[in-house]
């Protein structure tokens, strides 16, 4: 049996531009941030003893002989791109999570990180980090056919603060945001993430992300700006972390006019009370539309934007610097 951990992520600027829609013909780069919330999956050789081949359990259970008939997406396509279809192997996997999916958090790209480390790891392969993400990229936008971006594949693998670029021969390119203990903590203290209590499914809110691309040239442009400076100010030390909360609440403003079902009246309440509380910026985290909402503002504002959000789980949130890691391994014993 096999055990992987997988980070979700928080994304604060350029999401939108790590589509390949946009990419394919513009830099793309994000600044985001692997999270200490967690998927695990669990996978193991099923014993040939059962009425069925496969058993997959997530929010539902399926027992089933032929790969082709697995509901799950990600699941069914991660076998076939492993081969599992033709080697005539039985699996068995678990999925359980930190948070909700459909949420805004990339769990279900690091639902697919998470399953291809730990079925290549069945399968004796150990998958540098990179290889890790571009290959779960493809398995979601080719092989799925879902509407996604690159950013949370490339965050579940590598786990840490990064500033990601998209394009070019490599695809991805993870550049660290390194900063002193003190201020990674500081940092970390602004930052407030609170569930809206609904979600939805991305790949449709996305939908209309990339069928507005080619008219959000002057948007998108604007927002990659804001990855260079969001890291410009976490990294200079004399820098006012309140021009970070500043930034993220101009991107917020863009990327609400990027397609219609990013954000509603119940969103823009939420957000709007924050504001009022002290939080000095923040965005709904994800494609849009639900899942979970992020404020940023000084800590001393806490305890005020929790009062006028007291209807709203508060989840805290740390970093993950580790990435997708296989946390339990245990070999079949042989005859």
């Amino acid at each position: 049996m096999i055990i992987t951990r997988t980070p979700l992520r928080i994304s604060f600027f350029g999401g939108g531009t790590d589509y390949p829609a946009w990419y394919r013909n513009h830099r793309g780069a994000v600044l985001s941030m692997a999270i200490d919330k967690y998927i695990y999956i669990s996978s193991r050789l099923l014993p040939p003893f059962f009425g069925y081949t496969h058993r997959i359990v997530y929010s539902k259970t399926e027992q089933i002989n032929n790969i082709n008939s697995i509901d799950h997406p990600s699941a069914r396509e991660t076998m076939r791109f492993l081969g599992c279809d033709k080697d005539n192997t039985g699996l068995e996997i678990h999925y359980s999570g930190d948070l909700p999916a459909m949420s805004g958090m990339g769990s279900s790209a690091s639902f697919t990180v998470g399953l291809l480390n730990g079925l290549s790891a069945i399968k004796g392969e150990i998958k540098p980090k990179h290889q890790l993400a571009i290959e779960a990229i493809h398995i979601d936008q080719n092989m799925v056919k879902e509407n996604v971006g690159s950013q949370d594949h490339t965050a579940a693998a590598f786990g840490g603060l990064n500033k990601i670029e998209f394009g070019g021969p490599e695809q991805i390119s993870v550049n660290p945001v390194i900063l002193p203990k003190n201020r990674l903590s500081y940092f970390q203290n602004h930052l407030l993430l609170f569930f809206t209590d609904f979600s939805r499914k991305a790949s449709k809110v996305a939908k209309g992300w990339i069928k507005n691309t080619p008219k959000n040239e002057k948007e998108l442009k604007v927002m990659l700006t804001m990855v260079d400076e969001g890291a410009r100010i976490l990294k200079n030390k004399n820098s006012n972390l309140d021009e970070f909360g500043k930034l993220l609440h101009e991107a917020w403003t863009i990327k609400k006019t990027l397609a219609p079902q990013i954000t509603n009246d119940k969103i823009d309440a939420i957000y709007n009370e924050g504001r009022r509380g002290g939080a000095l910026g923040g965005k709904l985290l994800g494609a849009g539309n639900g899942g979970f909402m992020l404020l940023f503002a000084k800590p001393e504002k806490h305890k005020a934007i929790k009062k006028r959000l007291q209807k709203l789980l508060c989840v805290p949130v740390g970093s993950d610097f580790l990435g997708s890691q296989i946390i339990y391994y245990s070999r079949p014993k042989e005859d």
